[in-house]
């Protein structure tokens, strides 16, 4: 295993430049000034995905692979009627594929939250279904999600102008980069069993 550990970013919306996908980019920027290796399936890639079927898990193998291979993930949904898009939840149910790997599903990875909303009401509830479904698969979400309330021009070439958001998004990156290396040193810390029968 290479020491710079590999930290995966889910998310993004079916608009180009979205404030999620920016938002990603921005935490996925501080974990390589960290010491992380980082590769971004946004928008665009989760929009080739079609809906999830069982079975047919082999139309997102560079999205799976990427993750069995990741030391650590960050996911990024809009707050759409207060609760995460459908464009993530689908990219998350290809998961699935992982159930019955070495490592189940997240288990053991840390996994950083970051939710975009116009209302924080909606950044509110939009965070702990994240953190829901990523107790779901495993993982352990870092103790930082970061709840951004967009504003036009939030965003400019991958910088976050709103310096409380951009300090949000830089300890999500950073606390994902050190907790996977805590666990590359102690891989036991987060180890699970699974129960026997």
């Amino acid at each position: 295993m290479s020491n710079a550990p590999f930290i995966v970013g889910i998310g993004g919306t079916t608009g180009e430049g979205s404030a999620t996908e920016s938002a990603l980019r921005v935490a996925l920027g501080s974990a390589e000034r960290h010491g992380a290796r980082t590769r971004l399936f946004g928008g665009a890639a989760l929009q080739a995905l079609p809906h999830y079927v069982r079975g047919e898990e082999n139309v997102a193998a560079e999205l799976i692979e990427a993750v069995r291979a990741a030391d650590g993930l960050i996911l990024a949904s809009p707050g759409y009627h207060g609760s995460i898009s459908g464009l993530v939840k689908n990219a998350v149910d290809y998961l699935e594929a992982t159930s019955r790997d070495a490592r189940v599903y997240l288990d053991g990875l840390p996994v950083g939250l970051i939710v975009t909303a116009y209302g924080w009401q909606a950044t509110g509830s939009t965070l702990a279904t994240l953190r829901s479904i990523v107790h779901a698969l495993r993982g352990w979400p870092t103790p930082l999600g970061a709840a951004i309330k967009s504003e036009a021009g939030m965003f400019d070439g991958g910088t976050c102008l709103d310096a409380p958001a951009a300090a949000q998004l830089s300890l999500v990156g950073e606390q994902v980069v050190e907790f996977s290396r805590l666990r590359q040193r102690a891989p036991a810390i987060t180890r699970t069993e699974t129960p026997a029968g």
